[in-house]
């Protein structure tokens, strides 16, 4: 009845599997887990080897990102009903499959989102920007979430019906780390797909450093305007998405220059500050939009 299914990068999922299959043992309906792994180092494809040989794992030659890898779980998986978990993800309910099940009786459910929290314990100073962003930016709970169903998607923790996912794949244009989630809340909701939003969520194991955290959200930046490329360059994309509604406002009166000065006069400062650990997630939405304008600006000269 349900594929459950984990891309695998750089991370041992024996704590996740093994909480998994205790949780598929104990129901009356069928299961399976597929792991796919993304060309990650051999330690922990070593690791990962013992550990997923109960189920099927299937390990990739060469890197292909996050949006292809999920689009694969097609050619291995067999249910109906398609899972997708985060490899960092750690279950944090007994009744997590079961949530799952009982959301599925409702016959007009296409996606159901779970939703996503950190470890209320404040880490180190080391890992203290990713760890506020998340608990404050996607720790939502899912009245929150509701509220904007697709604009809330998030693929860390979702179920999908295997016809919708079919008809409606993962943009494999998408290569850069970031927003191809974005991008598929977004086509779901221009074809008339509500995501739900049940109260299940997973609990993020993998908190980045600091410094590693700033580069994949800069690298998140320009995934994010390839993939406003490949929309169009959609009005309601643009309205939907944040920070791409507020540059647009920004520009209607005329004052991306001035946000772009005061940006390079405060970034080598901000990104001191963020690395060390000292996080105003204000700054840091200041910091992704002076981010925006200023790959925006660098693609224009060269004409990209």
């Amino acid at each position: 009845m349900i594929s459950i299914c984990i891309p695998v990068y750089n991370f041992n999922v024996s704590q996740l599997i093994e909480e998994l299959s205790l949780q598929t043992n104990k129901m009356n309906v069928p299961f399976e887990i597929i792991l796919i792994d993304d060309c990650s180092s051999e330690e922990f494809k070593k690791i990962n080897e013992s550990n997923c040989k109960k189920h099927t794992y299937i390990e990739l030659e060469q890197n292909v990102g996050r949006a292809k890898i999920r689009n694969l779980f097609l050619n291995y998986t067999q249910y109906e009903n398609l899972l997708f978990l985060d490899c960092d993800s750690k279950i944090i309910s007994k009744d997590f499959l079961s949530n799952y099940l009982e959301a599925l009786k409702k016959e007009s459910i296409s996606v159901i989102c779970g939703g996503r929290i950190y470890d209320k314990a404040k880490p180190g100073r080391n890992n203290m920007l990713r760890w506020k962003y998340g608990r404050m930016k996607e720790s939502q709970p899912f009245e929150v979430r509701a509220l904007s169903p697709n604009k809330s998607f998030m693929t860390n923790n979702f179920l999908i019906k295997r016809k919708i996912f079919e008809e409606l794949k993962f943009d494999e244009r998408v290569t850069e780390y970031g927003h191809e989630d974005t991008l598929f809340g977004y086509e779901l909701k221009k074809r008339g797909i509500s995501v739900q939003h049940i109260n299940n969520p997973v609990l993020n194991g993998d908190v980045e450093e600091n410094a590693e955290y700033l580069i994949k959200t800069e690298k998140g930046i320009s995934s994010l305007i390839n993939v406003l490329a490949y929309t169009g360059y959609d009005t309601d994309f643009i309205r939907d998405v944040t920070i791409l509604n507020t540059y647009e406002k920004l520009k209607s009166k005329g004052l991306i220059n001035l946000v772009y000065m005061v940006f390079i006069l405060l970034k080598p400062l901000l990104r001191f500050l963020f690395v060390k650990g000292y996080v105003n997630l204000r700054l840091f939405d200041f910091y992704k939009l002076g981010t925006l304008i200023q790959e925006f600006k660098l693609r224009k000269i060269k004409g990209i």
